[in-house]
């Protein structure tokens, strides 16, 4: 004859107040909650992918990949390539503070501008390429022209010569910032030159002088320009002529 199933028993008032207690211990699993997509996080990521490895290495794939999501995804709030490239040099020229003009000063305002354009361009190596590939669609861009246009206006300077005159000062600092950016090695922040001031010289001074008679002669002259000498020197001539 089978035996039949023992009743089951309640567990003790004991056991019950450490079953309750153990909820207090025990944690529960958690959802991983992503971060939203924002532009202000994709130029972030953007910034810092161009910071560390170089224009060249910004794609919205490697993007999406320090977002930890797809490349689809940015296109909901990028759509390509060329607008990320307008939001990021956009996003530079916002950090330039622009002078209410002065005309008794206006040479000094206008470098001021071009050099914290420029200061802005080469924390990103490279990054200037992006303001020489097309006209610009962000209203932060068109800012940074609109200040330099009043600042040489106000000074009495043509509407034509100052327009023009702008025009070739942004188009300078920008390739200034790029001519830079190939000199310099990104991971390690130095100067990627060939050739030294010294040994620039010395092969200058080899040169035949029957056949270049004033490179041997000014060697000295053609390589010499500590930090930003050369740039402050042609926005000087730039702007020269403008009176």
């Amino acid at each position: 004859m089978a035996e039949k199933n023992p009743p089951s028993r309640a567990v003790t008032r004991d056991q019950w107040e450490a079953q309750i207690a153990a909820l207090d211990t025990t944690e529960a699993p958690r959802r991983v909650r992503k971060e939203p997509i924002t532009i202000g996080g994709i130029l972030a990521a953007a910034f810092g992918l161009v910071e560390t490895e170089g224009f060249d290495a910004l794609t919205m794939r490697r993007v999406a990949a320090a977002l930890g999501t797809s490349p689809g995804a940015l296109y909901a709030h990028v759509r390509n390539k060329a607008e990320l490239d307008d939001l990021l040099i956009g996003q530079l020229c916002r950090k330039v503070a622009l002078p209410e003009p002065d005309p008794a000063n206006w040479r000094a305002q206008i470098a001021d501008v071009c050099g914290q354009l420029r200061d802005q361009y080469l924390r990103y190596p490279g990054i200037s390429r992006a303001a020489l590939s097309a006209a610009p669609n962000s209203l932060d861009t068109l800012r940074i022209g609109e200040g330099m246009l009043a600042i040489l206006l106000a000074a009495g300077v043509s509407p034509q010569n100052a327009a023009w005159a702008v025009d070739s000062a942004v188009l300078y600092v920008a390739a200034y910032s790029f001519e830079a950016s190939l000199r310099r090695d990104p991971v390690t922040d130095t100067d990627g030159r060939v050739l030294d001031q010294a040994e620039h010289i010395a092969r200058l001074k080899m040169l035949p002088p029957s056949h270049f008679p004033n490179m041997v002669s000014y060697a000295h002259e053609l390589t010499t320009g500590d930090g930003h000498e050369r740039f402050d020197f042609t926005l000087e001539q730039l702007f020269r002529g403008l009176d």
